[in-house]
């Protein structure tokens, strides 16, 4: 089910250091590209595992979006997307679909996991977080099969652009910030000026002033033009508060 679209070497299934996982193509774009493109720029390798082609979409087919995401996934320098083709609008956390990411993460051997935040509008989005959650732990385990290496990553961090709620940390993605809107906009086919949906979707500047508008927001609040903002679950560690990079006053 794995269909790798982006450059990858050899058998196609490189190490990736860095995983983001989405419901569909376009999510990581839009809430943590900025992120996946820094840490490639840092030396870590980066991949997006996408769950369903958006097939449901108003706009596009799923053809032209995965073409539209192989191009996006170059843009932030990723080193592996794939797509398991679940059905769009439809996703269930049976344990077929668990397995299935299971696997992928045995395969891929990611060290940090990137997944939507638990609460959203869209079902696909939270069902996406518990699926990829899940399938991480379940990658762990020894006896799961016979055929693969377990492998369970070390962090998972959420990504809570869309999420009414105080992120545990901000990164700066000030340098990253136009190629991540470049990586969106190359989603023609969804953001493109069309008359198919113009009823219900927002233009193409009005995308881009919004996403500005929320990562400066996120920006201001850690003393930057931009930031992507993660919750995560467990109480972080600091071992040295000298080093605390946000200013009190």
């Amino acid at each position: 089910m794995r269909n790798p679209y982006t450059d990858s070497p050899d058998d196609g299934v490189p190490q990736i250091d860095a995983l983001a996982i989405a419901a569909h193509p376009d999510d990581v774009e839009q809430t943590c590209g900025g992120t996946l493109l820094k840490l490639a720029q840092q030396g870590y390798s980066t991949g997006i595992l996408d769950f369903t082609d958006g097939g449901m979409g108003t706009r596009g087919t799923p053809e032209i979006r995965l073409k539209e995401a192989g191009a996006a996934a170059k843009i932030l320098r990723c080193k592996f997307r794939g797509n398991l083709h679940f059905p769009d609008a439809r996703l269930e956390n049976s344990l077929a679909v668990k397995m299935t990411v299971a696997t992928e993460i045995r395969r891929l051997r990611p060290r940090l996991v990137i997944l939507p935040y638990w609460e959203a509008r869209h079902p696909d989005h939270y069902r996406a977080g518990e699926i990829g959650y899940e399938g991480a732990f379940l990658a762990g385990l020894r006896k799961l099969d016979p055929y693969t290496e377990p492998h369970r990553p070390s962090k998972v961090i959420y990504s809570s652009l869309y999420a009414s709620v105080e992120p545990s940390f901000v990164v700066d993605i000030s340098a990253q910030f136009e190629a991540r809107m470049e990586s969106l906009l190359t989603y023609e086919s969804q953001y493109g000026d069309s008359e198919v949906g113009s009823d219900i979707f927002p233009s193409r500047r009005e995308v881009r002033d919004r996403l500005e508008t929320v990562a400066k927001f996120y920006g201001q609040k850690i003393g930057v033009k931009y930031g992507e903002p993660f919750v995560v679950k467990e109480t972080m560690r600091v071992d040295d508060p000298m080093t605390l990079g946000v200013r009190s006053f």
